[in-house]
């Protein structure tokens, strides 16, 4: 986030020259979070289910109810492990050609990650873990003074949005649709390799 917002800063200050040198450093940046992503994602899984093949019996049914959880979690994590990195390559692509949706792109890509801070936030009224509902309208909600601004100031939307919004729709019913069915809850853990 604090990338992201050097980035729009040097940007707006006329600072492209420094914006460019510091576009490399966030690039890695990006990759690193996705490769630690990679890593991290299955390894919290293995964490929870081995807990819960090896946890006495009273307290196995709290950890089993916590895998499922965690199954819906991965929902989320899938993604964002895919459309984060699809999104920052759009706008990578863009950068030289179409600066207005390089700038967008990379943060709708950045708002692609909102969600796992947002369900951290407790006292935010939510739908979760029952729905990803509330998680996805807060990202909307996030997003959307940038795409105000825009629909007001340029009296259009921007291509940006449709791309973002047609890109993440499919994998957004995707999400909802498998929520909480007994069929993800059995394809997870063999995901997951366990």
């Amino acid at each position: 986030m604090m990338f992201l917002l050097a980035q729009t800063t040097l940007m707006a200050t006329g600072r492209g020259d420094l914006h460019r040198r510091l576009g490399i450093a966030a690039f890695a940046l990006a990759a690193v979070l996705v490769v630690v992503g990679l890593i991290l994602v299955p390894t919290m899984y293995h964490s929870v289910w081995n807990a819960a093949q090896n946890a006495p019996p009273e307290t196995r049914a709290k950890l089993e109810k916590i895998v499922l959880r965690r199954d819906n979690i991965l929902l989320l994590q899938l993604r964002v492990g895919f459309l984060f990195p699809l999104f920052l390559l759009i706008g990578w692509r863009a950068r030289v050609r179409n600066a207005g949706l390089h700038k967008r792109m990379m943060i709708l890509a950045t708002a692609m990650a909102l969600p796992a801070a947002i369900d951290r936030i407790l006292w935010l009224p939510t739908t979760f873990p029952a729905s990803p509902l509330a998680t996805d309208a807060y990202m909307l909600l996030a997003v959307s003074p940038m795409f105000l601004w825009d629909v007001v100031r340029n009296r259009r939307v921007h291509p940006a949005y449709l791309i973002w919004l047609g890109v993440n729709l499919p994998f957004e019913l995707v999400v909802h649709g498998l929520w909480g069915t007994a069929w993800w809850h059995s394809m997870a853990p063999r995901l997951m390799g366990v």
